[in-house]
């Protein structure tokens, strides 16, 4: 908590403080107050009590001590792909994903007073998301560790000129300006979230499912291609795939991947069947409701 910006620390302490009275209710997340992952959670269960954590490991860890019921952990963007991380975090934790949540990513510029703005800070996909507005604005970007405490910093600084990039529950959480709404560059940047907790769920209902894992290929030649022929010839549709490296040795390749359906289904025990059986290792992040269709 003390490296958020003393504007956000109050509200931090306060936000913990009444988890810790209903821990059941407490969704986790990665964040000062105002941030988008804040209202990724208001958005995903409006009841819930939001619990900011400096750090995506805290926001975790959270939820491993029993401080938090679940967490909500964006996963990917639509404009800049992958949260950086994430893949090795996700298998680390020992959480289980459990549900998922998209958030349409609305950017606004606020500021102390209506000063003409010289300078905006922000996380650097934030900025990166708004450069043609800051450049057309003569608007300089800087980077910072998170939108919402990019806004705790304007608040306490009070410095002319000098603007945050940031959700509009910020400014009214910090008592900001709104200097212009909805600045990103394109109007369909969205954020994936996953939901952890730390035990799995079986989804119930009716709706089309999805199902994430992990696995790394043997060093053989055409791995990949043998590993996912099970997936096509039971007929099992594979809505994402994607690799990186671990370590610095730049010799295995493991990858990450979503399928729609779940395990207990005779195409997709088949399918997982296969792939274990060409690589040295798979291991299921979890089973949930597809939140948005793929098709």
């Amino acid at each position: 908590m003390d490296a958020f910006p003393l504007p956000a620390q109050r509200l931090v302490a306060e936000m913990a403080e009444k988890a810790a009275r209903d821990p059941s209710r407490a969704i986790a997340y990665q964040g000062a107050p105002g941030a988008n992952s804040h209202l990724a959670a208001l958005g995903y269960a409006p009841d819930c009590i939001p619990l900011p954590c400096f750090a995506f490991e805290d926001a975790i860890d959270a939820v491993r001590e029993g401080r938090a019921d679940r967490a909500i952990i964006p996963i990917e963007n639509s404009l800049h792909g992958r949260v950086a991380d994430m893949h090795f975090l996700l298998p680390e934790s020992g959480l289980h994903i459990v549900d998922e949540y998209f958030l349409r990513i609305r950017h606004c510029l606020m500021a102390v007073s209506d000063t003409p703005v010289t300078s905006a800070i922000s996380h650097p996909q934030a900025l990166g998301q708004c450069r043609h507005y800051l450049r057309a604005q003569g608007i300089q970007p800087v980077s910072y560790a998170d939108t919402a405490g990019a806004a705790a910093l304007v608040a306490e600084r009070q410095e002319e000129g000098a603007a945050a990039i940031a959700p509009y529950l910020a400014a009214e959480t910090y008592g900001l300006r709104l200097i212009a709404e909805n600045i990103e560059d394109s109007d369909d940047n969205m954020t994936r979230f996953v939901v952890l907790a730390r035990e799995p769920h079986v989804p119930d209902g009716d709706g089309p499912v999805m199902t994430t894992f992990l696995f790394e290929v043997r060093n053989v030649a055409a791995s990949l291609y043998k590993a996912l022929g099970g997936f096509a010839t039971n007929g099992v549709n594979m809505t994402k795939l994607e690799s990186y490296q671990r370590g610095a040795s730049f010799a295995m390749t493991e990858f990450f991947a979503d399928i729609e359906g779940m395990p207990g289904t005779p195409a997709i025990d088949r399918a997982l069947e296969e792939l274990t059986f060409h690589t040295k290792w798979v291991r299921i992040l979890g089973s949930y409701r597809q939140a948005r269709p793929r098709s």
